[in-house]
């Protein structure tokens, strides 16, 4: 089935994009392997849950985000241990029996959730800024899905058509030998 999302006419700053739904994860995985191998532009892959092999399909290359998870740790672990330092030997030092000042067990358990929450609060502002899903005051852009079941039970490849080499017969053939439940046919602003 092939339906049309919008009815504008394309410009030298728009190309066209068709979104093929499926519904199962593996041929999600084969199906843009296949319009991978046979050249064809893949723009997104749309999906209720994060599918195990479609990156490497993407050829998309690995996240540095635990570098940022690292930094944020290794930031937390410092402070922890500069806080509690400061505090056990000039700020407060207590004479508990004659002991020493700083007694390092005691700083393992403040060093380790300090290190935690700050690799967490690292990892998902990284995560946010890289995303571009930082909240802004300009009105709320429609979204962007192609269909309303990619929330729930549905996946969707977009490929899309840039220039003349692009195939519409083959793509269609393709389509078909692929199983697809629907082929949406839109126009989008690149």
């Amino acid at each position: 089935m092939i339906r049309s999302l919008f009815n504008t006419q394309p410009s030298s700053e728009r190309s066209r994009t068709h979104a093929v739904v499926f519904d199962d994860p593996e041929t999600t995985v084969h199906a843009v392997e296949a319009f991978m191998d046979d050249g064809f532009v893949i723009e997104n892959v749309h999906s209720p849950f994060p599918v195990p092999g479609i990156d490497d399909a993407l050829g998309l290359k690995e996240t540095r985000l635990p570098i940022a998870t690292f930094l944020g740790g290794a930031a937390g672990l410092i402070l922890a241990a500069f806080l509690q330092v400061w505090t056990h030997t000039v700020d407060w030092p207590l004479d508990i029996g004659g002991k020493s000042n700083l007694a390092w067990p005691a700083l393992v358990p403040v060093g380790f959730e300090l290190t935690i929450l700050l690799a967490a609060i690292a990892t998902v502002a990284t995560l946010l800024l890289k995303a571009g899903l930082l909240p802004t005051l300009k009105a709320e852009t429609p979204s962007d899905q192609p269909i309303p079941a990619v929330s729930d039970d549905k996946f969707v490849v977009l490929v899309c058509e840039r220039d003349g080499r692009f195939s519409t017969a083959r793509f269609l053939e393709l389509t078909q030998e692929l199983s697809a439940i629907e082929v949406i046919d839109s126009w989008r602003v690149v």
